[in-house]
């Protein structure tokens, strides 16, 4: 009886590890392996027509993917930047009213914001430049604002790519931050305002902060694919808008540069989780499992 007490006892001590072992398998396979590749074609030396990248320790791919290719780089992380501070100012008002006065309609409302990825990503693209097209009406209302080039065109700017950004993007930040204000008792801010707190305090102080999870959330999930975007500025730019994803989809499809192409990949990868950790200090990441 007791053996098999103490057999029941270690079955039950390795469940854990039964239960986890699918996922870890996954990401050795799908994850670990993929990037274990990806550097070890960035350290190779790029070979002569039709052979295989030669593993031989080149670090001089960093070199010059750091130094050829800076300014895509940094106009990757800008780009990305805006496009995420705006997804957070205009997604998050339309999370906060669906939350609070969607009332029966909230489902309905979120569908609504899902809508878009009914349809491809490469159509929803291309299709801003019919919508942005040079004689359209959006342009010859807009000619007035600060962000329309010198010649009138909004296609072929830095806007327009920020523009295609934010609108692929913002529904990933929609739906964290609504699922965040959904946690929220809002019968704290009727609290607060008995206490004699006004409607803004109580905002800033009760639920802003309770959603800060679903920003964050929010803010990796857009910036990060934006970051190493290509297919905006591929439609809605131009080559003085290139981003680093385009010189990443130049080296690997066109110049069948694979080395250059890895490290560029890899070097967009470290600056993006050393970004992604430093925020992660400042906005904090407690509720995020809640």
């Amino acid at each position: 009886m007791a053996g098999g007490d103490d057999r029941g006892v270690r079955q039950g001590r390795f469940a854990p590890f039964g239960l986890l072992s699918p996922g870890v398998i996954w990401l050795i396979l799908f994850f670990m392996v993929p990037v274990f590749l990806l550097v070890q074609v960035s350290l190779s030396t790029k070979p002569s027509r039709f052979a295989n990248p030669k593993f031989d320790w080149n670090f001089s791919n960093y070199a010059d993917a750091l130094s050829d290719f800076q300014p895509q780089f940094i106009r990757s992380f800008v780009f990305a930047g805006i496009a995420t501070i705006l997804a957070i100012l205009i997604g998050y008002p339309l999370a906060y009213w669906i939350a609070t006065q969607g009332g029966r309609h909230k489902n309905l409302l979120i569908g609504l914001v899902v809508v878009p990825f009914f349809t491809s990503y490469l159509i929803r693209t291309i299709a801003w430049t019919s919508i942005l097209s040079d004689n359209g009406v959006v342009v010859d209302a807009m000619r007035v604002l600060p962000w329309v080039g010198d010649d009138g065109r909004i296609l072929a700017t830095p806007w327009a790519v920020i523009g295609g950004l934010t609108y692929n993007f913002i529904s990933f930040m929609i739906l964290p931050i609504y699922v965040s204000l959904e946690k929220i008792d809002f019968r704290l801010t009727e609290a607060a305002a008995d206490l004699g707190s006004t409607s803004w305090h109580a905002f800033r102080k009760v639920v802003l902060p309770l959603s800060m999870p679903g920003v964050f959330a929010g803010s990796l999930l857009v910036f990060i694919p934006a970051a190493g975007d290509y297919i905006n500025n591929r439609y809605l730019g131009s080559a003085k808008t290139s981003m680093i994803g385009t010189v990443v989809q130049n080296q690997f499809l066109v110049q069948s540069d694979f080395p250059q192409a890895a490290a560029l990949s890899v070097v967009l990868m470290v600056i993006i989780t050393a970004l992604v950790l430093v925020y992660s200090k400042f906005l904090g990441t407690e509720g995020l499992a809640v």
